[in-house]
């Protein structure tokens, strides 16, 4: 059974609580959705969608069992082979998962999960506190800043651009337009410091990586 996106949040809100990783869920979601589109896969964005809102299932409550927990969670709910592998695949390296990321789909979700967060924590450092106006500029100088939102990894997102074969340039650019246009992303209207620094990776809480870009 591949969840459609909505029944993907429903799943998410049952093992999470946070707003924070919940927003987080929401945007890597509609980032891949967007990434789905701009890659071919147009015909695939719901399954890009389900896959992004799921990656982090287990990460609320089970912080030190990442992406083991989430495929015991996903194969009990009858979810389908490709969408935990995808989910799981995020976490190669990091993780005790066995799934490296080979697909468009993994690779994407490898490359742009990190970044999602490291571009949340530079926009609550910017004075619109809005995605809309965040350059590749200002995001390369938050990069190069190994202390600003030290639990993004910076090597993690180096990889995932590897892996695509694209300059880390691109892939900034790419991910700075798909939080554009993703709803759940900070557009300045409300702030959503909730997001702002969010990973969804093993290395650290995404609260620890907010604090870390206050603190810059």
């Amino acid at each position: 059974m591949v969840p459609t996106p909505e029944e993907a949040l429903e799943l998410l809100e049952r093992y999470n609580q946070d707003p924070f990783h919940l927003t987080h869920g929401r945007i890597v979601g509609e980032v891949l959705r967007w990434y789905a589109a701009d890659m071919g896969h147009a015909d695939e964005a719901d399954l890009w969608q389900t896959v992004g809102t799921l990656h982090d299932l287990d990460f609320e409550r089970w912080p030190e069992e990442h992406c083991v927990r989430e495929e015991q969670l996903m194969r009990e709910a009858g979810i389908d082979e490709l969408v935990i592998r995808a989910c799981c695949s995020h976490g190669w390296g990091l993780t005790g998962t066995p799934y490296e990321p080979e697909s468009d789909l993994e690779k994407v979700l490898f490359a742009a999960d990190e970044l999602t967060g490291l571009i949340g924590a530079a926009v609550l450092m910017r004075p619109s506190k809005s995605v809309d106006d965040l350059t590749v500029k200002s995001l390369k100088k938050k990069f190069k800043d190994k202390k600003f939102a030290a639990g993004c990894s910076r090597d993690v997102i180096g990889q995932g651009a590897d892996r695509l074969g694209w300059e880390l340039a691109t892939l900034m650019e790419k991910t700075i337009e798909a939080m554009r246009q993703s709803p759940s992303a900070p557009h300045g209207d409300e702030a959503n410091g909730h997001e702002a620094g969010a990973t969804a990776t093993s290395t650290a809480p995404a609260q620890s990586v907010a604090s870390s870009a206050t603190q810059a």
